[in-house]
């Protein structure tokens, strides 16, 4: 019944002419307005936007449509005839031809698609939850009475800061889980850590430079992706050798500024040293420099030893970075930085005014899902399952690998397995022929970390949360399978 109507109102317009949309301006070539609607009409058939059998507007509508003189339309529609792509016969009107063919595009002509790489059969990479454990429910609930009760202003031009809503139950929400001080002006929604750290770095709105400028120091093992992301902005890193204790700060000099994930150092695991989370304070107080805290896994914790965030021993020296790609998902793209006074006006002019801004109405969401405790239930169910899969690794490394060293595993989302020297290689690339995605140590280490400071060890990086939980016991049996055995003693020793 729908298909006849539709087929009834296209007769319809066929039969009475309906609307015929050319821009004069596209058609480009010589010769005045008359030649410029001639290659319009033309290129409109060629295309097949002008299907055989359509019938054309009065040449004076049309005329009246497109602001030209009646002439003007008739002589194109009578050249055009006389080419061979309309038709003009008494009381039918003008028509295109039936036999104007159109132009077959070369996207229309079926492809064989090319093969689609296979994926790994067990996904062990870091960096990404578990994505079936998305609290849809939930969220929906938020996003319907956010989008009941969100005043019309919302639906107009925002405020390059992000929502009210959302800045202050960030502040509340910041303050009693992660000990940071500071208030809702002083926060500034973004997409994420990296576009935190282009707007800080990135070029501002006029070409001038950017919030933050380098060198800057970083840790000896961190994300490649921001190693990239700041050298493409000019930024030279400065890598800080790591130990048990976290990041040697005692060795930061003459840098401007050190980003630093003292929650849970990536990847190697492990909180940065009270002493240690002082020192940086003090160095950055008397240096006039600024500590960029990207909170890494901070909500994530195991061992029941609270570690607050560096922030709260000084917001005036302290950037602090946070998101919800690890505790909800990298597919929202919400992240928040918490600024020092002193560069929010700057961070919000390299914003700009019509930046492309995280979505309004998730913002709104996400303010609900914190204000209705949905976010505290979703995170505390989280930790629980992921404290599970820890210990799950811990037992089939123990019972299969017992050679194997684990680290990093009171916090976070992936553990360190410790291998033989010389081993990490091998390991990998048996782990990709069996299906196994999982990431190298060496991948993650600063390209100018020296021996002397940071020895490199070999290892492989486990994310315990991507996987399905239904598919988690067989990566781990495929995981201890592609290890390397252990070293057998050499004879007479």
């Amino acid at each position: 019944m729908e298909d006849s109507r539709v087929n009834s109102w296209v007769d319809s317009a066929r039969r009475i002419g309906a609307d015929l949309h050319l821009d004069l301006s596209e058609s480009s070539g010589p010769g005045g307005r008359r030649a410029a609607l001639t290659r319009a009409l033309r290129d409109a058939v060629r295309s097949g936007r002008l299907a055989p059998g359509t019938r054309l507007p009065p040449y004076r509508s049309l005329a009246a449509d497109l602001g030209v003189a009646r002439n003007t339309v008739a002589d194109a529609y009578a050249e055009l005839v006389a080419e061979g792509w309309l038709t003009a016969r008494q009381g039918s009107g003008t028509r295109v031809a039936e036999r104007a063919e159109p132009l077959r595009r070369a996207e229309r002509v079926p492809r064989k698609a090319p093969p689609r790489a296979r994926g790994p059969r067990h996904d062990l990479r870091q960096g990404t939850p578990d994505a079936s454990a998305f609290p849809r429910a939930a969220w929906l609930a938020s996003c319907r009475r956010a989008l009941q009760q969100a005043p019309n202003e919302v639906f107009g031009p925002g405020d390059p800061a992000g929502r009210i809503e959302l800045r202050e139950a960030l502040t509340e929400y910041l303050a009693r889980a992660r000990g940071v001080r500071t208030e809702p002006d002083r926060i500034v929604i973004c997409s994420g850590f990296a576009h935190a750290l282009r707007l800080l770095f990135g070029q501002d709105r006029s070409g001038g430079g950017g919030v933050l400028r380098g060198p800057l120091a970083v840790e000896a093992y961190g994300l490649g992706f921001h190693r990239e992301l700041l050298a493409a902005a000019g930024v030279r890193t400065v890598p800080l050798p790591l130990d048990e204790d976290g990041a040697r700060v005692d060795r930061l000099a003459r840098e401007r500024a050190v980003l630093l994930t003292p929650a849970h150092q990536f990847p190697t695991g492990g909180p940065l040293h009270p002493e240690r989370r002082a020192a940086v304070i003090d160095w950055a107080r008397a240096r006039g420099g600024v500590v960029l805290e990207d909170d890494y896994d901070g909500e994530f914790r195991y061992d029941r030893k609270p570690v607050g965030a560096v922030q709260g021993l000084d917001p005036e020296r302290v950037i602090f970075i946070g998101s919800v790609s690890k505790s909800l998902s990298p597919a929202l793209r919400l992240g928040w930085m918490v600024l020092p006074e002193r560069y929010v006006g700057d961070v919000l002019a390299a914003k700009g005014e019509r930046e492309a801004w995280v979505s309004v109405l998730d913002q709104l969401s996400l303010a609900d899902f914190i204000v209705s405790g949905a976010y505290d239930r979703h995170v505390r169910r989280m930790r629980q399952r992921y404290r599970s899969r820890r210990d799950r690794l811990v037992a089939a490394l123990a019972e299969h690998a017992p050679h194997v060293e684990v680290t990093g595993v009171a916090a976070g989302l992936h553990a360190v397995l410790r291998l033989p020297p010389g081993t990490e290689r091998s390991t990998v690339k048996a782990a990709t022929w069996q299906g196994v995605a999982l990431d190298g140590l060496a991948e993650f280490r600063h390209p100018d970390a020296t021996e002397e400071e940071t020895p490199a060890r070999d290892g492989i990086v486990v994310g315990c949360a991507t996987p399905s939980e239904h598919a988690y016991g067989a990566a781990l049996e495929a995981l201890c399978g592609v290890l390397p055995p252990a070293e057998e003693p050499t004879p007479g020793g």
